[in-house]
């Protein structure tokens, strides 16, 4: 087995899906997705199974449209994962209310602190933190235009977790799931 420096690695970043409008008197925090998010949700999930993105490790924002969008990526990758399958069991989740308002390089300290064992991440989390991030770790091909609700980015690279950083995960393939 290659050593963990040259061992390629997989991060998939997702903007949360849809939310609700704000309701007067209801924390931000606390908005659910719309109907519409939940949907694009799922597609998300299968789009990710589709392209073998299946993940070894979840950090998700704390939020509830994150937690909401991750139950619903999962529901779209129904029967992806067993105990004899290809990805052996399903992933390690971790709820992370940092991840809420962040900033790109909080987001970026957070998957540092990812086991070296993991080849494959998915990051759930919020604009304009999640977009900034894409572009910090690829700055010639990141979408000035940022991700849309349920948008994907796949960055691919050979460094470990731990020595992430700017320029060091180049974007494979972008994708925006619709339901």
């Amino acid at each position: 087995m290659a050593d963990d420096a040259h061992h390629e690695r997989t991060l998939v970043l997702l903007r949360h899906a849809k939310a609700e409008a704000p309701a007067p008197g209801r924390p931000d925090v606390e908005r659910p997705l719309a109907a519409r998010g939940r949907a694009d949700a799922a597609a998300a999930g299968v789009w990710l199974v589709q392209h073998e993105l299946l993940p070894d490790v979840v950090l998700c924002s704390a939020a509830v449209r994150t937690r909401q969008t991750w139950h619903d990526v999962q529901a779209g990758m129904t029967g992806s994962w067993s105990e004899n399958g290809p990805t052996g069991s399903a992933p390690a989740v971790s709820y992370e209310p940092d991840a809420y308002e962040a900033r790109p390089e909080d987001l970026l300290g957070l998957i540092r602190q990812v086991s070296p064992s993991a080849a494959t991440v998915l990051l759930i989390a919020h604009n304009p933190g999640i977009s900034l991030l894409s572009e910090l770790l690829d700055p010639l091909r990141a979408d000035p235009e940022g991700l849309r609700t349920s948008g994907l980015v796949v960055h691919r690279t050979a460094v470990s977790w731990a020595r992430l950083g700017r320029g060091a995960a180049e974007i494979e393939t972008r994708h925006t799931a619709r339901g």
